[in-house]
């Protein structure tokens, strides 16, 4: 083969099982992406893609060369920075997916001086409350919040992201500053409610006790299943929030909102950075990884 970029092309389309959106994340269109998964496949003599109307899966044998051409893919990353300088600049594209309260309370107010120093860096960073699919989506990495269910990813411990009760001023004035639990159903207070799933029970008002962490139910004035309109409801006055230290924090700070009952702070929320393959992490990913984890540890517990 003349080079790995066929390679390269390959392995981005079986993983996002689309011509089209592989060749986007790849900034190329999608007849060259085509065209050049059709030559490597002549050049080796099989057929590696099923190709259909609707999806592109592999074929047995197309499993088999993914597999070797990611590892070859690996090592020939390795064996380009091997003897770069630990300063050196970073280059080429990231893709990524995290919470959307993370990327926008403390990443991307901290990444100008990221790409300052990397000026060749390329970021592609998806924000949302949904779990992507990491491999079929093409990501190199992301930050997942809570357990990690599937056994096929590999996942980093990150910490513990705090977690705090809020309320805004205006609804303490109309309700009262609890100070106790026995506050919180004494004065009549309410809660926003969170579900990502609104067929599903809410959660009540999470708070310790002796042994672990229990739950009261409090009536709620709405119900959102995104953490921004969670957020936006406390902002408007609608009822009590418990969320992450580092997404309130801004709010916090202006007086939005106020931080209620720090006493009583629910359970830290376990993040993780969640990778497809241990070994095709390009030192891009892996010092990108490394910044983000040392970016977020003033919020972790």
């Amino acid at each position: 083969m003349k080079n790995l970029e066929a390679l390269s092309i390959f392995a981005r389309v079986a993983e996002m099982k689309s011509f089209t959106q592989a060749a986007e994340s790849l900034g190329i269109q999608k007849g060259r992406a085509s065209m050049v998964v059709r030559e490597l496949e002549l050049e080796v003599g099989a057929t590696l893609l099923h190709r259909t109307t609707r999806s592109v899966q592999l074929t047995e044998d197309g499993r088999a060369f993914y597999t070797r051409a990611r590892d070859l893919l690996s090592e020939a990353e390795e064996l380009k920075s091997m003897f770069s300088h630990e300063g050196m600049s970073l280059r080429g594209r990231i893709r990524v997916d995290m919470p959307t309260v993370v990327a926008q309370s403390v990443v991307i107010p901290a990444l100008p001086q990221l790409l300052e120093a990397h000026p060749e860096l390329e970021l592609e960073l998806s924000s949302s409350d949904r779990r992507v699919d990491l491999v079929r989506e093409g990501f190199d990495c992301v930050i997942r919040l809570g357990p990690v269910i599937d056994e096929t990813l590999i996942a980093r411990p990150l910490g513990h992201l705090r977690m705090i009760n809020a309320a805004s001023p205006r609804y303490l004035e109309r309700f009262g500053v609890p100070q106790t639990l026995d506050d919180l159903q004494r004065q009549g207070h309410r809660m926003v409610h969170y579900m990502r799933n609104f067929a599903s029970k809410p959660d009540g008002w999470e708070y310790p006790t002796g042994d672990g962490y229990a739950s009261l139910m409090l009536p709620g004035t709405m119900s959102v299943n995104s953490v921004s309109a969670y957020h936006e409801a406390a902002l408007a006055g609608l009822g009590l929030i418990q969320g992450g230290y580092s997404s309130l924090l801004p709010h916090i700070k202006r007086g939005s909102l106020v931080e209620v009952l720090p006493h009583l702070r629910p359970r830290p929320l376990s993040a993780f950075f969640v990778v497809a393959h241990r070994r095709n992490l390009s030192q891009r990913v892996r010092a990108f990884m490394h910044w983000t984890e040392e970016t977020l540890k003033p919020y972790f517990d």
